[in-house]
């Protein structure tokens, strides 16, 4: 049985029932209202009824507290009085019921000019001339629905540590979507007939917008083995594999693993806790541009002519980043497959490599590209671990005594870079794929392949009905081989 308490309405000799609209009300702040209302003698339902009479919204129109009652499955809403918060308020203030005047009805907030302004504009954006595909949408780092996209991303992410690949998707292309909206998503309309919307992402949509959050969400950052999971990924060197078998045997922390004398550790993963608090720190674009000058100088060393471009985050117009991805072309006629190993070799001497891993190409010049929407190229590449040795751009929200400390123990930090080395031919290619982003990158793979039947992947792009490789010196050539619209490295953010 519902708890109530009654009071009279100084003017009103029946009883009313009020009701707080669930719309953009927390359900804190909703069960809040509701025993603020009952301990000064109003009679409160804490859900719909036939015995309500008053409805208080907060923060809504008049047209969204319809909309509203229309989810309820209420047909006729002129039994309601609505009323906004500032009623209910002065309610409290005055100790008793005040008489519910126009100033307080949402009926008459319908026709002031502010609410109108949206409801004028939205016709101009069409839900159902949205692209399934991120390459044919253009996704700024102007997020608008970042309450909804960070909710997605957590649940792709538990996904995906769980190896289930077609949920983990099915996230990430409705993050993708929503980044690409030129508005923030405010009600169950503003998705309709949108593409990537299945039943789990329009629930907890709905549940945020009702709630201002998930429970689903927040059963997942509260969950043992995705906290564990979060925590072991962010180690260098340590992928889903190495953690599944970690928390089998009983380890939660990354304190617990470095703990642990008895595990065997790659090279790799080694020099990821070495340096665990410098890599999982953000990288700044200003120390993105030092590691650019010392990638330059020494490569230029070697290969005067050569061109090296930083790719990922950073070419998207991105201001923080974890590593830096260099891709690395010459147009001269000879190519040194010795490049990297020189590069390496000079900053050992100059006291600036901490770590690295080279992996030879394995690139043959007459196999097909992938058809694996995620598969790794065959460019030789190197996983680095630099020494940036310049005053310090830290990150971290430590505070300023522990700032100081860490100041008096080194100048410098680790850095995570990529060099990958590409063939001057194949330099359009590479530079889509590592400029990303990974959804984007996944989208043109599989635009590719279902609407053009062609095969496409970081070193070349083969169409299959004409059985021939297609040649390009840009990636506006690319695009338009693809037959889409070119889209700026800095609108690729999906």
């Amino acid at each position: 049985m519902k708890q109530q308490m009654s009071y009279k309405w100084s003017k009103e000799p029946n009883r009313s029932t009020v009701d707080f609209c669930g719309r953009k009300m927390g359900k804190t702040r909703r069960m809040f209202l509701m025993e603020l209302g009952r301990r000064k003698g109003f009679r409160v339902e804490s859900e719909l009824s036939d015995s309500v009479t008053h409805i208080v919204a907060e923060n809504n129109s008049y047209l969204e507290v319809l909309d509203w009652l229309k989810g309820q499955a209420v047909g006729d809403s002129s039994r309601f009085e609505l009323l906004d918060i500032s009623w209910f308020t002065a309610c409290m203030e005055a100790g008793r019921p005040v008489d519910s005047e126009l100033k307080y009805h949402l009926m008459e907030q319908r026709q002031s000019p502010p609410l109108n302004v949206p409801e004028l504009e939205m016709p101009a954006f069409t839900a159902t001339k949205v692209s399934q595909y991120s390459c044919q949408r253009k996704t700024t780092l102007n997020n608008y629905n970042k309450k909804f996209t960070d909710a997605f991303e957590v649940m792709a992410e538990n996904y995906e540590f769980k190896e289930s690949e077609i949920f983990c998707l099915e996230f990430l292309r409705a993050a993708s979507l929503l980044k690409s909206l030129p508005f923030p998503v405010t009600r169950m309309k503003d998705i309709q007939g949108l593409p990537c919307m299945g039943d789990q992402v329009r629930d907890i949509i709905e549940e945020i917008i009702e709630e201002g959050e998930s429970s689903r969400v927040r059963e997942v950052l509260n969950d043992e083995r995705y906290k564990a999971f979060k925590q072991f990924t962010s180690v260098f060197g340590v992928g889903v594999k190495t953690s599944e078998k970690w928390y089998r045997m009983g380890l939660r922390t990354v304190e617990e693993v470095k703990a642990d004398k008895t595990l065997k550790l790659s090279k790799m993963q080694k020099a990821g806790f070495l340096y665990y608090e410098d890599l999982v720190s953000c990288v700044s674009k200003a120390e993105a541009d030092a590691v650019s000058l010392i990638v330059k100088n020494a490569v230029c060393t070697f290969l005067p002519d050569a061109l090296v471009t930083i790719t990922g985050g950073f070419r998207r117009g991105k201001k923080i980043g974890h590593d830096i991805d260099f891709l690395i072309t010459s147009p001269g006629p000879g190519e040194d497959d010795e490049l990297l190993h020189k590069v390496i070799d000079l900053w050992k001497r100059q006291g600036l490599l901490l770590y690295c891993d080279i992996i030879e190409s394995t690139f043959v010049k007459e196999q097909l590209p992938s058809r694996k929407v995620d598969a790794m190229d065959h460019f030789q590449k190197c996983f680095a671990i630099l020494k940036l040795c310049q005053p310090r751009v830290d990150n971290s929200t430590c505070n300023t005594s522990k700032k100081l400390e860490m100041a008096e123990v080194k100048d410098w930090k680790a850095i995570r870079v990529d060099l990958v080395i590409t063939p001057f031919e194949q330099y359009a290619y590479a530079l889509l794929g590592w400029t990303g982003s990974r959804q984007f990158g996944r989208d043109l793979r599989r635009y590719a392949s279902h609407e053009r039947k062609m095969v496409l992947d970081n070193h070349a792009l083969y169409d299959r009905r004409k059985r021939i490789f297609l040649k390009a010196g840009s990636e506006e050539e690319i695009f338009a081989h693809l037959g889409l619209d070119y889209v700026e490295p800095w609108e690729r953010n999906a």
